[in-house]
C-alpha cells in the first residue's frame, strides 16, 4: 500500500527535523545516512524516495535549524521592548544551556566550518538564515533600516557565533562559561 502525499510529506519533515539535530550534534560529515534514517525510525533504503542526495538534506536541515533558532530567539524576546528585547536575545543565545545543547541550537555555531565548504545551495540556505538573524537583531536594536544598527547587528551576531563555538571547544566548563559571559557583556553594551 502506497503512502498518501500527507504521510510522505510528514515523513520527509521528520527526516529533516532529525537530520537538523544530528548534523548540529555530530557534524555533517560524521553523520551517516543509515544512522540518521534509523534515528528517524526509517530504513536507509527509503532515503532516496525523499531526497536526491545528502547535500539536498543538509541544505534543508540547515534551513530548518536556522528557522528554528530565529523562532526560539524571537520567543525569548517576546514582550520585551527595544534594548530589553535585544538583551533577551543575546542572553538566550549566549547561555550555557545553548552551549550544552548543540542539537537544538544555532547551526552556524555548530556546523559553521562544514557549511563554509558545503555546496552552493547549502551555503545559500545558511546565508538566508544568517540574514534573518541579523535582521532580527537589528530590529531589536531600534531601526533595522539604519546602516549603523545593521552593522552593529552583524558584529553582534559574529561575536555571538564565535563565542558560542569557542565555548564548546574549551574543555574547562568554568572557563567556557566565563567566555560566554565576557562576550555577552560586550555585545549587550553595543
Amino acid at each position: 500500500m502506497r503512502k498518501s502525499r500527507v504521510e510522505t510529506a510528514e515523513t520527509r519533515r521528520r527526516i529533516v527535523e532529525v537530520a537538523a539535530g544530528e548534523f548540529r550534534a555530530k557534524g555533517i560529515h560524521a553523520t551517516g545516512l543509515a544512522d540518521l534514517m534509523a534515528s528517524a525510525g526509517l530504513s536507509h533504503g527509503g532515503f532516496y524516495r525523499h531526497f536526491d542526495s545528502k547535500d539536498q538534506l543538509v541544505a534543508e536541515a540547515c534551513e530548518a535549524g536556522l528557522s528554528g533558532i530565529v523562532v526560539a530567539l524571537e520567543a525569548a524576546a517576546d514582550g520585551c521592548n527595544g534594548a530589553d528585547g535585544f538583551k533577551a536575545v543575546v542572553d538566550a543565545y549566549m547561555s550555557t544551556a545553548h552551549r550544552d545543547t548543540p542539537e537544538g541550537g544555532c547551526p552556524l555555531a555548530s556546523m559553521g566550518s562544514e557549511l563554509a565548504r558545503a555546496d552552493e545551495i547549502t551555503r545559500a540556505a545558511a546565508t538566508r538564515g544568517y540574514d534573518e538573524l541579523v535582521d532580527m537583531l537589528a530590529k531589536r536594536m531600534g531601526n533595522p533600516e539604519e546602516t549603523a544598527d545593521r552593522s552593529r547587528a552583524v558584529f553582534a551576531l559574529a561575536a555571538m557565533i564565535g563565542a558560542l563555538t569557542m565555548s564548546r571547544i574549551i574543555a574547562d566548563p568554568d572557563a567556557s562559561a566565563s567566555l560566554l559571559e565576557d562576550v555577552k557583556q560586550h555585545v549587550e553594551a553595543i
